[in-house]
């Protein structure tokens, strides 16, 4: 099972980021990411047997995260895989949380991801570098208190992700 932790936006947000996505992909061309795929990882897992999914499972569901609000105000491109994504400063509450959970899954014995934390939302893949003129001004305020145990399945149609736990609110 192929496994990350993640925050997932609000639906309303999440739209938006959608719109953003729409316009970034006429301007950079690639494959926009599904508005339900739309999501900031914390922590990549990779594989994992199932019994370890159900251990993920129970120790999320038994945390409480802080409360924390995050500033997406810019636009940025990673450019070996194409990746466009709306992004910002690393707010510290954000910062510290991707630390914490990191250090517990390692405790855990679960090598996690990213060590280098480049809080993002992909919205593209394969796709050009933008121009920083050809798209708009993001200023977007992502209050989060729940982060989720995401399921990645592989489908025809690209990858379908199902949460398997939440953390407490």
């Amino acid at each position: 099972m192929r496994l990350f932790l993640a925050l997932i936006p609000p639906p309303e947000l999440r739209r938006r980021f959608g719109e953003l996505a729409d316009t970034a992909h006429s301007h950079c061309g690639g494959r926009r990411v599904a508005d339900d795929n739309l999501h900031l990882t914390l922590a990549f897992l990779g594989e994992q047997p199932k019994h370890r999914a159900e251990e993920l499972a129970d120790w999320l569901g038994g945390m409480r995260l802080a409360p924390g609000q995050w500033r997406l105000d810019r636009w940025g491109h990673f450019a070996e895989p194409g990746i466009v994504w709306i992004g910002g400063a690393p707010e510290s509450g954000l910062t510290r949380l991707q630390h914490s959970l990191r250090e517990d899954l390692e405790g855990l014995g679960i090598d996690a991801r990213p060590r280098r934390f480049t809080p993002h939302i992909t919205l593209l893949r394969r796709a050009e570098h933008p121009s920083g003129a050809s798209l708009p001004e993001v200023a977007l305020d992502w209050s989060y208190s729940r982060a989720a145990l995401i399921l990645s399945e592989p489908t025809h149609q690209g990858s379908r992700y199902t949460p398997l736990a939440w953390s407490r609110a």
